[in-house]
């Protein structure tokens, strides 16, 4: 049985965790998951698969919330479906979904009592149909990405994007990844979060920090920035320089074509 529900899906689905399942601590290693494949060529027009998968065991969970954002203009989304490391752990399950402009947001639960899972293995699947413009575009996980475990947050949760070329020859790609890195410290902190960027490179630079809905509460500057190490420090407010409630936050670094994210909770 598949219980398809509209209705708030990060409390329902807390709550229905809560009503299967022995209760548990959650597991120091987390979840790691990612938009695979986390690189695709494809061609102008074509149609294609993502996946959101774990991609290594980790932490057991027993359900998940997830945001899954996408440029409209760059794919449109043809079709969507459960995971298979969800459909085959249990019969009986939760499952909400409500597609927006360029997102889906997802709930997903098993309702076997005691059943829990813990990867690797697809959680969610996604068909996508390419533009007709050739472009560098991503699928990425958004702000809104829990999993629980017998009602219980699993964390950490290490979260990777997907990039899609859409007609661009390997001569026209920009150069390969290279290091990038982001982290944030004191992580939970009650005060200000110092972000250390790592970059090969010189380029353009964007922080931003983001709520659990994907609004943007804080921005960096935008500018062209050497090669190296460098810290920019978050004093916990807004854009008009309001404090911000206690709560996860997503710091998002974009950088010469090349994009990171960490989270950091607040405490106040």
């Amino acid at each position: 049985m598949i219980l398809q529900w509209r209705c708030p899906s990060r409390i329902v689905a807390l709550a229905l965790a809560l009503a299967v399942g022995a209760a548990g601590g959650a597991a120091a290693q987390g979840v790691t998951v990612a938009v695979s494949p986390t690189t695709l060529e494809v061609a102008p027009g074509a149609e294609f698969d993502l996946s959101v998968a774990v991609t290594q065991a980790g932490a057991p969970f027993n359900g998940f919330d997830a945001v899954i954002g996408w440029d409209p203009a760059a794919l449109t989304e043809i079709a969507h479906e459960e995971g298979t490391l969800m459909t085959e752990a249990c019969f009986n399950r939760f499952y909400w979904f409500r597609q927006g402009a360029g997102t889906d947001t997802v709930a997903n639960v098993l309702l076997c009592s005691g059943v829990s899972v813990t990867g690797p293995g697809q959680i969610y699947r996604l068909r996508f149909r390419a533009s007709d413009t050739p472009q560098v575009t991503q699928v990425r996980l958004l702000p809104g990405l829990y999993f629980y475990d017998a009602g219980r947050y699993v964390a950490p949760v290490n979260a990777s994007d997907a990039t899609v070329t859409i007609g661009v020859t390997g001569a026209e790609l920009p150069p390969g990844p290279g290091r990038l890195r982001l982290r944030v410290a004191p992580n939970p902190s009650r005060g200000p979060a110092v972000c250390t960027i790592e970059s090969d490179r010189a380029g353009r630079q964007r922080l931003g920090i983001y709520d659990t809905s994907g609004r943007l509460v804080r921005g960096f500057e935008d500018s062209v920035t050497a090669a190296g190490a460098r810290r920019v420090t978050w004093d916990g407010r807004d854009g008009l320089g309001r404090d911000v409630p206690s709560g996860v936050y997503l710091v998002r670094l974009e950088a010469a074509g090349r994009a990171v994210s960490a989270r950091v909770s607040l405490l106040r």
